[in-house]
């Protein structure tokens, strides 16, 4: 399944120009950490990344996460002035890959080089073809592995800090290990349990606690394309939610439309849980609370349709 590209629009052409001018130099290429901060300069596409950046580097990193808001929409993205300034300073860049984040290959094309910057998606070793969920976000063990990877490139870059980055990345990957002891927990408490979905963002996590996708693949992959669900496949949809046979319905609040909220409504008439999912953190949130959180609120979905079907 392919999610909608992300269109890249320079309506601040000018501004970039000028800005880049001032501190790229002759060749347009970054430079890598700034001179006058001290830190390793990282750029990612979405505060996801950005909060595991963070949470690896410490202190010894900046981060700019060119997605940054809650209610932004990954798949419509406007490049700023600040947003080509930060690529160019970058001595780190995270992008998901995939075909997701389209906009961050653009924005850095000719000023950071490609070897500075991590694909999550071609790390992770989860893409085997077109049928490929490019939320690797989602999945926890590709997370892990971005923190390892994270460590080893902070440290070639600040050789004293090694054992920082070491412990801290160590620190991050015990935080997932937690989580997917109680993903681990779901999935044997629930065998056979099934999921409904709008979209595959949460898929991976969802795959993690056992659960089964018993969505129509036509109305997730028409939700994800941007396009209408025909006709007979929303009413297939709807009447899934009705079946007792879901555990739970998997609802990405940020591609919320008519014929989502349609499959919602159906969902809360017939007792299935609703499960909010988003694509970005939410405000305030580390990845480690945000995943935390996602794990507790499918936990109760879980237990709330167990103690509905006695």
């Amino acid at each position: 399944m392919r999610l909608r590209r992300t269109s890249l629009t320079f309506g601040l052409a000018v501004a970039v120009s000028v800005a880049l001018g001032a501190c790229a130099g002759g060749s347009g290429a970054s430079t890598g950490t700034p001179p006058d901060s001290g830190k390793i300069s990282v750029v990612a596409s979405t505060n996801v990344y950005g909060s595991i950046a963070g949470a690896v580097g410490g202190d010894a990193v900046d981060v700019h996460s060119i997605i940054d808001r809650p209610d932004a929409d990954p798949h419509s993205y406007e490049a700023t002035a600040q947003d080509k300034l930060a690529v160019s300073k970058a001595a780190v860049g995270i992008e998901n890959g995939g075909g997701y984040d389209d906009f961050f290959g653009q924005l850095a094309s000719g000023i950071l080089d490609p070897a500075k910057v991590v694909n999550v998606s071609a790390l992770s070793g989860l893409d085997k073809g077109a049928d490929f969920n490019e939320h690797v976000w989602y999945s926890l063990p590709a997370m892990s592995k971005l923190a390892d990877e994270l460590a080893r490139r902070f440290t070639a870059l600040d050789a004293a800090r090694a054992s920082t980055f070491t412990v801290n990345a160590a620190a991050f990957k015990k935080g997932l290990d937690g989580l997917e002891g109680k993903l681990s927990a779901l999935k044997a408490a629930h065998a056979g349990a099934t999921a409904a979905i709008t979209e595959p963002v949460p898929l991976y996590l969802l795959q993690e606690a056992g659960l089964a996708n018993a969505t129509p693949a036509a109305f997730s992959t028409a939700i994800e394309n941007g396009s209408d669900v025909p006709t007979t496949v929303l009413r297939d949809t709807v009447a899934l939610m009705s079946s007792g046979t879901v555990g739970l319905l998997a609802y990405n609040e940020q591609t919320e439309g008519p014929q989502t909220l349609e499959v919602k409504k159906a969902a809360r008439a017939a007792g299935v849980p609703v499960v909010d999912f988003t694509e970005t953190l939410p405000a305030g949130d580390s990845y480690l609370t945000w995943m935390g959180a996602n794990t507790a609120n499918i936990a109760k979905a879980l237990e709330q349709s167990t103690a509905t079907a006695k």
